[in-house]
C-alpha cells in the first residue's frame, strides 16, 4: 500500500508560524511520526511539502497509481480548484487533513475545494488529524 502525503504553502514554517494555532511541532516532528505509524502499519509513504500550487498538482499527477492521498492544501484547499481538479482526475483516495480547525476560523476558510473530491476530512485535531487519516486509509483500502 502506498500513501502520497501533500502539504501545501507555508506549513514549511510549523513549530514557529503561529503556535496557538498550528501547534509546536515542525513539519519534520509530523513526518517523523507519520513514517513510524506507517512502518507499523507496512504502508509506503511519499512525503512533500511545496508552496507552489503548479507542484502540488505536478505531485498528485505522478503518483496516479499509488493507493491514496493524505492532504493539507494549506490556503490552497479555499482556493485552487485546480488541485481539487487533480485529485478527482486521478481518482486518489483522499483524506484532507487541516491541523485547525477551520469551521472556527475565517469566514473564508469555511469553504474547501478539496472535500468536495476527498473522501473524508479531518479538521482541528493537530498532528493527530495526519496520523487518524493514514489510519483510516489503511483501514479502508485494506
Amino acid at each position: 500500500m502506498r500513501i502520497l502525503v501533500v502539504n501545501g504553502p507555508n506549513l514549511n514554517l510549523l513549530g514557529r508560524r503561529e503556535p496557538d494555532v498550528y501547534g509546536v511541532l515542525t513539519l519534520a516532528d509530523i513526518e517523523t511520526l507519520l513514517d513510524a505509524r506507517a512502518e507499523e502499519l507496512g504502508v509506503e509513504l511519499s512525503l512533500a511539502q511545496s508552496n507552489s500550487e503548479s507542484e502540488i498538482i505536478e505531485l498528485i499527477h505522478g503518483h496516479a497509481d499509488w493507493d491514496g492521498l493524505i492532504i493539507n492544501a494549506g490556503g490552497y484547499t479555499h482556493t485552487s480548484v485546480a488541485i481539487a481538479d487533480a485529485i478527482a482526475a486521478t481518482q486518489l483516495l483522499t483524506v484532507e487533513v487541516h491541523l485547525s480547525n477551520i469551521y472556527k476560523r475565517e469566514a473564508f476558510r469555511h469553504h474547501s475545494y478539496i472535500a468536495g473530491v476527498a473522501w473524508g476530512q479531518i479538521t482541528g485535531l493537530g498532528y493527530h488529524g495526519y496520523l487518524s487519516a493514514l489510519d483510516s486509509l489503511h483501514r479502508r483500502l485494506s
